[in-house]
């Protein structure tokens, strides 16, 4: 799910054996692992004592922590070595496949279109916007284009550099990014006069990087974390010109399971600030003309009450899971005394999970999944059926887009599939008529007729059915030669779409077919999907990805010799438990940022996302979840056995699996397993949760996971 991480490949001793097809073990002459020194710590919970030998690990500021990361990873650049062309090789496909001189569509807003260009060579989009009235008789359409923001120029002499939001204010004479140049989620809010090309002298640090603009030109509201934590838990006013250390408290969430973020309504009548955790959803209204106002509750906060709202034409829609648990839409009149008086305008249904909508003047929109798939309805206001938009593919992603001018009958979705690369269509809501504004170009001779897309169900061992995307090569016979990556999440009712990837091409054109279990703990099949999938059910989500790999090893899509696995954060977490439970069904294995010491991060409430994350794992503070946790948590499970070839990835900023978890975990499996698989840890020193910020870095974190796999499968060009 996310891109990370460098590298160089494999030692000369196994040059042979690649070429063989072959990489089984590790031979006496191979430069050896480096071996992490064992200090016993005690961790006790409910009467019972723990011994982690590398709880050190945690000690970010000790010579000898980053001496033994940076160790592991001169480790996989040897061991990797023979196949560095290999991977170089890949990440030039990539930047071949991907056109490097590009533009986004034009998106209209505040008298403007705006578009984001990347040019070749450049690590970073550039963020223009030109008049919509603007008019040029020279055809030369780059005439009234004004530069917004570079980010080549914002990265240059950092080794990181993210941009997190941009906004103008509402007459567009001011624009706001967030930046975080470290890599561990802590944004800088900077400002520049779009009149004058100049940069303001306000600069606001230390914020979650989320931040929304006031209609009176002169307010923004922002959000900060907690300093240890990182827990999201206050809003600040800040007013443009004057120092960031007056700004104004506007609200502070006190309850450690809750986090915030602000927000506005699409008729920009109101600043949203929004309380959430994982059961539980609470709104503030803060009248935008008025950004002085004190915030008013709209629902006051119930457990088990999830909610979303939004407001255009005096009315307030309401998204509910309120005696819905897939959730149903209502409404409201404006005004205080009727906010509570809700009544239905969408009814629940248990096979539909209601993601999201959209108002328009004239039109409701509504984002679902049904039997696993995307659906996007839309009807006129006052009429009761809705009409369904055909995407005609068996697997697919179509995401409706945010649209800013509400008096329209035009939207924008953007649909893409394994086959497909990724397009921005415009829909006409009264006549039906689609146009597609842009598919992403794809280099290199793509054809996608030359490519088969599948969705098949496979079989969890409890009879539940599983859906799997899959891709593979028109060419690739399903005859059980052929090596298989499957890749899932499953986790915090995060879906996984079925979406176009020029990375992944690297690998099916080599013979490799490609998988997307969509296992339960996600939202695929509705809510019950996530609730069959997390806390004391959570080892559904581990033994629906092992059923759907041994469907389709029966089914013979895969060669079982060659069989490869990878998921990333929670997902690696699915890695780590699944080595521990079926490790002779994986060749190899990718486990990207991977929680896999479970167990010690939940009980430890001064990590971030550790409180906040009780109602998705469970509070281990409890010995019914203590125990059921313990019983899969990666790290408490390794023993001395045979493992998979691993690859493990991480980042030396995460701040949201810190680094410890794979550290402490490679560690433990160097000193227990009884295998010769290879075991690499990749650490990126100057990154966090997703990798590199820098799009060709990105490609050559790609190639060199796709150059592991190829290394193990024996593929060797």
């Amino acid at each position: 799910m996310r891109n990370h991480f460098l590298s160089k490949i494999l030692a000369l001793f196994l040059i042979l054996m690649f070429f063989s097809g072959s990489v089984s073990g590790q031979d006496k002459n191979e430069v050896k692992p480096p071996v992490a020194e064992k200090k016993p710590s005690e961790l006790k919970a409910h009467g019972q004592t723990r011994i982690d030998n590398y709880y050190w690990m945690r000690e970010r500021e000790n010579p000898a922590v980053i001496d033994w990361l940076e160790k592991e990873n001169a480790y996989l650049e040897s061991v990797m070595a023979p196949v560095q062309s290999l991977q170089e090789k890949l990440s030039q496909q990539i930047r071949e496949r991907i056109k490097q001189d590009d533009e986004t569509v034009p998106y209209p807003d505040r008298g403007y279109n705006w578009f984001a260009r990347t040019k070749d060579g450049d690590q970073y989009p550039t963020i223009f916007r030109r008049s919509l009235t603007a008019k040029t008789d020279s055809g030369d359409k780059s005439v009234g284009n004004e530069l917004v923001l570079d980010q080549n120029e914002l990265a240059k002499g950092k080794e990181y550099c993210m941009v997190g939001a941009f906004a103008a204010s509402a007459d567009a004479k001011v624009f706001a990014w967030s930046v975080d140049c470290v890599g561990r989620l802590k944004f800088a809010i900077q400002f520049k006069n779009l009149e004058t090309g100049e940069m303001l002298a306000d600069e606001i640090p230390d914020t979650t990087g989320n931040f929304v603009f006031a209609e009176d030109n002169q307010h923004i509201f922002y959000t900060r974390q907690d300093p240890d934590t990182l827990r999201a838990y206050q809003v600040f006013r800040h007013k443009l010109g004057e120092a960031a250390d007056k700004d104004k408290l506007v609200f502070e969430e006190k309850d450690e399971q809750f986090s915030v973020m602000v927000g506005v309504t699409k008729s920009r009548k109101y600043i949203l600030i929004v309380s959430k955790q994982t059961l539980s959803t609470e709104y503030l209204l803060i009248d935008s003309t008025k950004p002085e106002s004190e915030p008013q509750v709209f629902l006051t906060r119930e457990r088990d009450h999830e909610y979303h709202v939004d407001h255009l034409n005096d009315r307030w829609v309401v998204r509910t899971n309120r005696d819905a648990p897939n959730f149903r839409l209502m409404e409201s009149s404006v005004g205080a005394e009727n906010k509570r008086k809700l009544k239905e305008l969408v009814p629940h249904q248990p096979d539909v999970f209601i993601e999201d909508f959209e108002l328009l003047n004239d039109w409701l929109l509504v984002q679902e999944r049904a039997n696993g798939l995307n659906r996007i309805r839309y009807r006129k206001n006052g009429q009761e059926n809705f009409q369904t938009i055909d995407f005609g593919e068996p697997c697919y992603a179509a995401i409706l887009a945010m649209t800013n001018e509400p008096n329209t009958n035009l939207v924008r979705y953007s649909f893409t599939s394994p086959k497909t690369p990724l397009s921005t269509v415009e829909f006409d809501l009264a006549s039906g008529d689609k146009k597609v504004l842009k598919q992403d170009e794809i280099l290199g001779g793509f054809d996608s007729a030359n490519y088969v897309s599948e969705r098949l169900w496979g079989l969890a061992a409890d009879g539940t059915r599983i859906p799997i995307g899959l891709l593979r090569h028109k060419n690739t016979a399903v005859d059980g030669t052929a090596p298989l990556l499957i890749y899932a999440y499953g986790s915090y009712g995060s879906s996984e779409d079925d979406a176009f990837s020029p990375s992944i091409l690297n690998l099916v054109d080599r013979g490799f077919v490609f998988a997307t279990a969509h296992i339960r703990g996600g939202q695929e099949m509705g809510r019950k999907w996530y609730e069959d999938g997390k806390l004391l059910k959570k080892k559904n989500t581990f033994t629906d990805f092992i059923d759907c790999t041994r469907f389709l090893i029966e089914k013979k899509y895969a060669d079982p010799k060659r069989v490869y696995a990878q998921g990333g954060s929670a997902g690696g977490l699915l890695m780590g438990a699944v080595s521990n439970m079926a490790p002779e069904l994986y060749h190899g294995m990718i486990a990207d940022v991977p929680f896999v010491d479970v167990i010690t991060t939940m009980l430890d409430d001064s990590i971030p996302l550790t409180t906040s994350e009780y109602d998705e794992w469970g509070n281990p503070n409890e010995l019914e979840y203590y125990q059921y946790m313990l019983s899969y948590s990666p790290y408490d499970n390794v023993e001395k056995k045979k493992y998979p070839n691993i690859l493990v990835t991480t980042g030396l900023h995460d701040s949201q699996v810190q680094y410890w978890e794979p550290a402490k975990w490679v560690a433990k499996l160097r000193e227990l397993k009884t295998d010769q698989n290879l075991l690499l840890l990749h650490t990126e020193m100057s990154a966090g949760h997703g990798g590199s910020s820098g799009r060709y870095d990105q490609y050559r974190e790609v190639a060199m996971r796709q150059a592991f796999l190829l290394m193990l499968a024996g593929i060797k060009e």
